[in-house]
């Protein structure tokens, strides 16, 4: 039994120095990045916005993000957990896909980008595609009475492209330049 209690201790020490070096690494990591480990924190018109949580836009005058299984609620984070042969899932997407076509459409006959009408697996995703943004640009025009250009140049600069991944644009990032925009 002494053997054992003394090869658990042993066991335990270790893997508390292991778990701590590599927490530590986790948090010096954190902190070479650009918002160092914390929120990116918009503040626009007397309003905070956190960036890196997706925001609900409703408003025909807007790009709309990605659906979120969780209305958005950064404290009850979760994604749908339906497969995609899921009977309801598929009619949920399908009423995703004829409403988006209903807000947008001079895009009947276009190829609808997965992410607007599809939950991330966290259910606030940010971000979408640029084709996704792309996708919204004549209702927003229109709504704005903008021109189409313009707003495909406003979606160009807003583009982040990585190394790692796919570009994307930040929706709030991109509604808070449009309302800029003159």
């Amino acid at each position: 039994m002494k053997n054992h209690i003394l090869s658990a201790s042993r066991l335990t020490l270790v893997m508390l120095v292991i778990v701590g070096i590599y927490l530590g690494i986790v948090y010096a990591g954190s902190k070479v990045l650009p918002t160092q480990g914390n929120a990116e924190i918009i503040n626009f018109k007397g309003q905070k916005f956190y960036a890196n949580i997706g925001q609900n836009f409703t408003s025909s005058k807007y790009f709309h993000g990605r659906p979120s299984a969780v209305d958005y609620n950064a404290a009850g984070s979760a994604g749908s957990n339906k497969g995609p042969s899921n009977e309801e899932y598929l009619q949920t997407v399908q009423k995703r896909i004829d409403t988006l076509k209903m807000m947008n459409p001079e895009m009947q006959n276009a190829k609808v980008p997965v992410e607007l009408v599809t939950a991330s697996g966290s259910g606030l995703d940010p971000d979408i595609s640029p084709e996704g943004a792309f996708y919204q640009v004549k209702r927003v025009a229109k709504n704005r009475n903008i021109s189409s250009e313009k707003l495909e140049q406003l979606i160009k600069n807003q583009t982040e492209t990585s190394i790692f991944g796919p570009s994307k644009v930040n929706v709030l990032k991109l509604n808070i330049a449009l309302d800029q925009l003159k």
